[in-house]
């Protein structure tokens, strides 16, 4: 009670924002268009929910699945198998949120941390993947925890800390393989160690015996993956999004160059410009005071940043969300650093400052939260999220349709595609079709190829039987009808692909 009594405005802040956070998170979450990996994810979630020995299906595609075990009692309240999912994301970005405000206040002072959770609650780099049902929310609450862990267990070498850190680093690789970089990153931390200190080389020794300990918990963690087929995947898979070192060989700087074009397209637009000339200063304002946790928190954010750019062959801002947080923590450092030696009136102080960081970010959040497709996102992510055949429209009221469908019979829908978008975001919505006792009542979806596969079209003369496709990638074919058409959101020029709803004739070919 004396702490709560002795922070009370500190605490009371933290809550008003933490208030702010779910108020602009929670509304709205299934406004956006279904994305691919969330089709999958939820899917995957479902399918291991219902199967007991599919627990590790994910594996099956080289990825983790920790996102998808906590995903599936959630099941149990959500009626919306996505809205579940975009939810889990948002506790998961919420547990980031305290991370950043307990690294700011711990590390640097409290109105660091108070400006960390402001920073992260209205960025909208973080506000737009923490509405989704994708993994990397949860790594990056993993990978913020594991700073805060590891630089207290540089400050004061106990055996309790040294675990928990093992189980923060086991954790985010049970999330996604990428957590490798927090390993990668740990020695940063040293940096803070006082190299002065004449019983250095006995404190040395004690934190690196307490490494020992973290790396044996997390990779003992990371072992429970063995139990379950497939966990060969993990490392074959990494071809497939790595360059080698070999390939490399002959032009070092590719891809390392396009992708820092990458990050100058996504910056201004998912960071915006103040926050990045606030990172910018605080960056050379760690250099300059010489600030060694500030520099440490440099180094763990860029770290895995660095390597993405020169390894990876796709690049996407899903994949750098976990080098953020620790970004905006120092520009908070680098904001209280900067009202602290202003001679003015702190009120208004506050007040100018927050209106030039966060006038843009909370227009763009806004505008997230109402009209999303009119965000002026980087182009990658608009065609990935909004436009192309990765997006998913209409999908719970074809879901809709079909199920009254079946309350006469089965029906079958083929979609195009067997793997993602399609069927994957129309089987989340009939999932309890997939387990019917009824068999005369069921929901049967079949994947085909374009043009319609024979198996959908011999369907059509057992049962009613639909199609779904993109517009983009489906020329249209005799003996069907067109139901329904979902646009997705514009594209370049005058260019607009749309979900489209078809019946399948019987009789055709």
């Amino acid at each position: 009670m004396k702490v709560l009594a002795k922070h009370k405005f500190t605490l009371l802040f933290f809550l008003s924002i933490s208030f702010i956070y779910f108020v602009i998170r929670l509304p709205n979450l299934t406004l956006q268009p279904i994305f691919a990996d969330e089709a999958i994810y939820v899917r995957w979630a479902q399918i291991m929910r219902a199967e007991p020995t599919l627990r590790f299906l994910p594996l099956s595609d080289g990825k983790t699945p920790l996102f998808m075990w906590v995903l599936m009692p959630f099941f149990k309240f959500f009626s919306d198998p996505l809205l579940a999912g975009r939810f889990l994301s948002v506790i998961s970005g919420f547990a980031s949120l305290i991370g950043v405000f307990v690294l700011g206040w711990i590390f640097f002072n409290r109105r660091v941390g108070l400006w960390s959770a402001a920073l992260l609650t209205l960025t909208p780099f973080t506000f737009f993947f923490d509405r989704m049902a994708l993994v990397d929310s949860m790594l990056t609450a993993f990978s913020i925890w594991s700073l805060v862990f590891a630089l207290l267990l540089i400050r004061w070498r106990r055996l309790d800390l040294a675990m928990i850190l093992g189980y923060f680093l086991g954790g985010g690789l049970l999330t996604k393989t990428p957590a490798m970089f927090n390993l990668i990153a740990l020695p940063a931390t040293l940096l803070i160690f006082d190299w002065k200190d004449k019983a250095r080389q006995k404190k040395l020794l004690q934190i690196i015996g307490l490494w020992v300990v973290a790396i044996i918990i997390t990779f003992t963690v990371y072992s429970i993956l063995k139990l379950g087929p497939g966990f060969d995947n993990l490392s074959s898979r990494n071809q497939d999004y790595i360059f080698s070192p070999l390939e490399l060989v002959g032009r070092p700087l590719d891809p390392f160059i396009p992708h820092l074009r990458d990050l100058a397209d996504w910056f201004p637009k998912l960071i915006t410009v103040p926050v990045i000339l606030l990172i910018l200063f605080s960056v050379g304002l760690a250099f300059l005071v010489r600030n060694r946790y500030a520099l440490a928190v440099l180094i763990w954010s860029i770290t895995p940043l660095l390597i993405e750019m020169a390894f990876l062959k796709t690049f996407t801002a899903r994949y750098i969300l976990s080098s953020i947080p620790p970004l905006l923590v120092l520009s908070a450092f680098g904001v209280d650093f900067l009202i602290e030696r202003v001679r003015m009136k702190k009120i208004f102080l506050y007040l100018a400052t927050s209106v030039f960081l966060f006038l843009i970010p909370v227009k763009i959040d806004l505008t997230l939260l109402t009209a999303p497709e009119n965000v002026d996102l980087p182009r990658s992510e608009r065609s990935g999220y909004f436009e192309a055949w990765t997006a998913g429209y209409g999908f719970p009221e074809i879901a809709n349709f079909l199920i009254d469908e079946a309350k006469n019979g089965t029906v079958v829908v083929g979609t195009e595609g067997f793997f993602g978008t399609l069927p994957d975001g129309l089987m989340i919505y009939l999932d309890s079709y997939d387990h019917l006792a009824d068999k005369d009542h069921q929901v049967v979806v079949l994947g085909s190829k374009i043009p319609i596969s024979d198996d959908v079209r011999e369907q059509a003369g057992i049962h009613p039987t639909f199609f779904v496709a993109n517009n983009s990638r489906f020329e249209g074919e005799e003996k069907i009808e067109l139901i329904a058409k979902y646009p997705k959101a514009k594209g370049p020029g005058l260019s607009q692909d749309a979900i489209l709803f078809y019946r399948v004739l019987p009789g055709g070919e």
